[in-house]
């Protein structure tokens, strides 16, 4: 756009174009972090504090990158994972639907996203649903049913996420909704980034800041903030409680959030299907520790019994053959397809997941395989001390109840 090639050859510059063509509150809402950002950080770093290990000859003329994630086919081992009110770009939601379809990729699709599960879903039939514990017992079956009735494939609860608040660098400004008054008020921060504004004004909407899958019969859409404060005020899960979400869903059932081996261990009790190693994109506890890191402890723990996917860092291809190799079926990626987004909308989103299938084609290359399904740790550097054990060892607290009997509780509100 605007005289520039629209094509780049990595995420760090459709990094450096998001961040030229949004204003500096929307950028900000991507880049995110908690507190002093020490888990956003360490889930990047630690990738590159792994090496490979290549070979020099032997190497197979035609790599398989294909995979399948819950009995689902997908073109390589890689997920769009999802993320909320994507405002960066009119399209939001379906452009990113529209290109994962075109690269035979798993979308992810928040319940906090700007468009509906519907619309999604006819645009990639290969989507995954995802939920918060939040709101009443019927308003989630509500949200399933929606779901499931839409042709959702899988339903992804996160529960990564303890509303830790406070940035050092600050927080982003976001309005509660968009009129007249707020647009003046924000002028001076849009302004300078007609790319953006033009978008939008050709598409002949604004963005949109409500949550339409969180809609109930017969009222309006919430906003972002007042899905939120539903979220908050709604008391934590138990592990029972996440296995009434796997038994009411019927269907295959994804936990995300999981780094420590005891609830990777519990997760497979409450009868999910998969676990994603995750820390809510360093959103979540600040200090955590990266995701790559915990991945060969769960994996080794559980792996044999559920998939095991991993979430936060990730933006190259080789990071996606490392993660595989340590024990991960397939990853997950966020700011890097927003980025995307940002920059060229649908095409590039594109642009990333070619990005990622031609690094994670130049790794199987290099370290001498035909399939992604032979990575293993004997093909990276790993350095001592890497890798972290969280909750290995003492009581794992009781079992839930077995798939098929599981206790029906009062509503969590009361």
């Amino acid at each position: 756009m605007f005289g520039r090639n629209p094509w780049f050859e990595t995420v760090a510059e459709a990094q450096r174009r998001a961040k030229r063509q949004l204003p500096s509150s929307v950028y900000g809402a991507l880049v995110a972090g908690s507190e002093r950002g020490r888990t956003i950080d360490d889930n990047i770093g630690a990738f590159a504090e792994l090496g490979f290990a290549p070979h020099v000859a032997g190497h197979k003329p035609q790599r398989d990158l294909s995979t399948t994630v819950l009995g689902i086919p997908t073109s390589m081992p890689l997920l769009i994972s999802p993320t909320g009110v994507q405002a960066v770009h009119p399209d939001g939601e379906v452009a990113v639907s529209r290109a994962a379809k075109n690269r035979g990729i798993i979308m992810g699709l928040s319940s906090f996203a700007s468009k509906s599960v519907e619309e999604v879903v006819a645009a990639n039939e290969n989507t995954f649903f995802q939920m918060y514990w939040t709101g009443t017992r019927d308003q989630m079956v509500q949200r399933m049913n929606r779901a499931r009735n839409a042709g959702a494939k899988a339903l992804i609860a996160t529960l990564d996420w303890s509303f830790s608040n406070g940035r050092d660098w600050g927080s982003p400004s976001i309005p509660e909704k968009l009129d007249l008054k707020t647009m003046v008020r924000f002028a001076p921060n849009v302004l300078p980034h007609p790319a953006w504004l033009y978008r939008f004004a050709k598409s002949l909407q604004l963005p949109d800041l409500t949550a339409p899958n969180l809609k109930e019969p017969g009222r309006d859409a919430p906003t972002f903030f007042g899905a939120y404060y539903e979220w908050m005020q709604t008391p934590p899960p138990t592990w029972e409680d996440v296995a009434w979400m796997r038994e009411e869903w019927g269907g295959k059932f994804v936990l995300k959030g999981v780094t420590r081996v005891d609830d990777a261990k519990r997760a497979v009790d409450a009868g999910v299907d998969a676990i994603s190693v995750s820390n809510h994109g360093g959103n979540n506890l600040d200090t955590t520790p990266a995701t790559i890191r915990a991945l060969p402890a769960v994996a080794d723990a559980v792996g044999d019994r559920i998939e095991v996917l991993l979430d936060g860092g990730v933006r190259r291809g080789g990071d996606v053959a490392k993660a595989l190799a340590l024990g991960a079926r397939a990853v997950m990626i966020g700011r890097a397809y927003l980025w995307g987004l940002a920059a060229n909308g649908q095409a590039g989103v594109e642009n990333v997941l070619d990005i990622m299938r031609g690094g994670l084609d130049s790794a199987v290359l290099g370290t001498g395989h035909a399939s992604v399904h032979e990575l293993s740790a004997d093909d990276l550097v790993i350095p001592a001390g890497f890798s972290r054990t969280l909750g290995g060892a003492g009581d794992e607290g009781p079992k839930v109840a077995a798939k098929g009997s599981i206790p029906r509780t009062k509503d969590p509100i009361g």
